[in-house]
């Protein structure tokens, strides 16, 4: 028995009773809808001890139970033991919707209530749940009760970092000159103005960066753009004197961060453009029934394509953090065979090399290290509990990332630190190939993600295997390692994809008590031909860093797929050398060698 949860649900449910809510929902957005947030936004992980960066709990009178997706169940169902909370596995045959759940639940109750955080939901969110509930027999919601509030005696503050330019030199566009687009970006749909709530969309328009989200360079405040003004919603004790100077020249006024409300309802454009995935339920009742264009924002498919010195950035970001990853797998082998190195060790070296780099500030997101059945848990961290020593056999899986100030990176490689079973080598290569085949496409401009994403998974349902998560996503400019809007997966997500983007392919597969294998590299799309057909497009890799040859079986390769391997290896190679001398020269010699059959 969990202890500490059941005690925060039985303070919960007091609560509930006191405010006549029947049920209660916490999500895993803040305000800002961002995917990683604040501690003083994780009410979900606070209520049921789930610490995934997806899922939504549900606590009812006398029940409780948590939503999430794939790449968390095996983490979900260890940490919801003895909680009272059931797991619900979502896209599975059989689990029911949270509406679903919530009208079984509560079908004798007359004029049952549901609440929900309108500050921390999304106008989708909040307006879709609120049609689920009324056909589950008229459950209605209330959105202005925030019980967290009350019951979570400790906790923690919005944070209070220090925001601080971004330099033109790493951003290649002024603030200025990004207002002028988005303003004319908002001329085009007949928008007077718009609110901006996404951390990372701020950021970017702004050249700012900050610290107050894990592994993501952002700072919590909301803008409000209208045709002549543009207002910063953040705390004053953020800004610095250089800061403030330099919005001053850049022609932004600031405000604290709670006058949002107040300056919505200032707001003296005819209309405002409110993206109802991103825009607050609560802040989008506080403007009240004056005209609002409910539309997706501009700002992320602006930021999604990236400027030739951000380009140029994330090439120089690429040679560094290759270096680090050269040197951490050429310790790793003979650091594994005199033994003590544990899953939370290699991450504490890697990381450190990292840190030796030019322009590192951070890692990009918390690394994943699994080892051997470990590595078929899509999202594994290590902690004390379950950190496994690493042994000269089988496959240790690592994704992992850093923040520099000229690029962001993401790279997962499947390592074969010993002898490993044929179903190990027969698997391995199966994603290598998914990996492979989707980098060699050619495509038209503005083709979808969705409309690619077979290319990485048809070698492994020939087989009748597949993977639950996406593809591939795009990448911030040092910012957040996950943006869109375009991906690959399998869901239709219909963003084009064009010229500039980058972009991760990172297919996989896992097998449940046994092993997991994923390869990923971040990628740029630029352009490859023009013909009578228009433009066609082709995917280059950013990431440098071998790719383990010891677990492929060369036999289940092409031989367009070895030669396009041979040649990512010898680019590899000429990008890193000059950068290595002695051991880890040598080292990479060997790594990016050609492939050769029979071996």
């Amino acid at each position: 028995m969990n202890t500490t949860i059941t005690s925060r649900l039985d303070s919960l449910r007091e609560l509930m009773k006191q405010e006549k809510v029947d049920a209660f929902i916490f999500p895993s957005t803040d305000p800002h809808n961002g995917e990683y947030v604040p501690d003083h936004w994780k009410g979900r992980e606070f209520i049921s001890g789930f610490n995934g960066s997806a899922g939504t709990a549900v606590v009812t009178m006398d029940s409780a139970a948590l939503w999430t997706d794939s790449r968390y169940f095996l983490a979900a169902e260890e940490q919801l033991q003895g909680t009272g909370f059931t797991l619900m596995k979502l896209k599975i045959e059989g689990t029911p919707s949270i509406s679903e759940w919530l009208g079984q639940k509560l079908s004798q109750k007359d004029g049952a209530v549901v609440g929900i955080d309108g500050m921390v939901n999304s106008v989708d969110t909040v307006e879709s749940l609120a049609a689920e509930l009324r056909r589950q027999g008229g459950i209605t919601i209330r959105t202005n009760f925030d019980p967290l509030d009350i019951i979570w005696t400790d906790r923690p503050s919005i944070p209070e970092n220090k925001v601080e330019i971004h330099d033109l030199k790493y951003a290649g566009e002024t603030a200025e000159s990004k207002i002028r687009r988005i303003r004319e970006e908002l001329k085009k749909i007949h928008a007077s103005g718009m609110l901006v709530s996404a951390l990372d969309d701020i950021a970017w328009t702004l050249n700012l960066r900050g610290s107050d989200v894990h592994c993501n360079p952002v700072a919590v405040a909301y803008l409000l753009v209208d045709e002549s003004k543009v207002t910063l919603y953040v705390d004053s004790r953020k800004l610095g004197q250089e800061v403030k100077d330099y919005l001053k020249k850049a022609g932004i006024t600031t405000d604290e961060y709670p006058n949002v409300v107040n300056g919505l309802g200032n707001y003296q454009g005819y209309n405002i453009l409110m993206d109802p995935s991103e825009t607050s339920y609560t802040l989008y009742k506080a403007y009240g029934e004056r005209p609002k264009i409910m539309a997706a924002s501009p700002i992320p498919a602006m930021k999604a394509i990236k400027n030739e010195v951000e380009i140029e950035g994330y090439r120089n970001a690429m040679i560094k953090d290759g270096v680090a990853m050269v040197k951490f797998l050429r310790w790793l082998l003979p650091a594994v065979e005199k033994g003590g190195v544990t899953e939370m060790s290699a991450d504490e070296k890697l990381t450190a090399l990292r840190a030796q780099q030019p322009l590192f500030r951070d890692i990009s997101f918390d690394t994943i290290a699994g080892y051997g059945e470990h590595g078929a848990i899509v999202h594994y961290e290590a902690t004390p509990e379950t950190d496994a020593e690493l042994k000269a056999e089988g496959l240790l899986l690592l994704d992992s990332g850093a923040q520099y100030l000229d690029g962001t990176t993401d790279i997962t490689r499947t390592i074969a630190l010993g002898s490993l079973t044929e179903e190990m080598k027969h698997v391995y290569t199966l994603v290598l190939k998914g990996h492979i085949d989707l980098q060699m496409c050619k495509f038209p401009a503005n083709a979808s993600g969705t409309q690619l994403d077979m290319l990485a998974r048809q070698a492994m349902w020939r087989e009748g295997l597949n993977y639950l998560h996406g593809t591939g996503h795009g990448v911030g400019s040092y910012l957040n390692v996950h943006e869109g809007p375009h991906q690959f997966r399998m869901e239709w997500k219909p963003a084009p994809l064009k010229s500039g983007m980058t972009v991760t392919v990172e297919p996989g597969l896992y097998l449940a008590g046994k092993f997991g294998v994923r390869t990923e590299n971040t990628t740029l799309i630029r352009h490859y031909m023009t013909t009578e057909f228009g433009d066609f497009l082709e995917i280059e890799p950013l990431t440098l860093c071998p790719i383990d040859k010891k677990p492929i079986d060369a036999e289940m390769l092409t031989p367009e797929e070895i030669q396009w391997l041979d040649e990512y290896h010898k680019t590899v190679y000429e990008k890193l050398s000059p950068y290595l001398d002695d051991d880890d020269l040598v080292w990479l010699e060997e790594a990016c060698s050609k492939l050769q059959k029979g071996l």
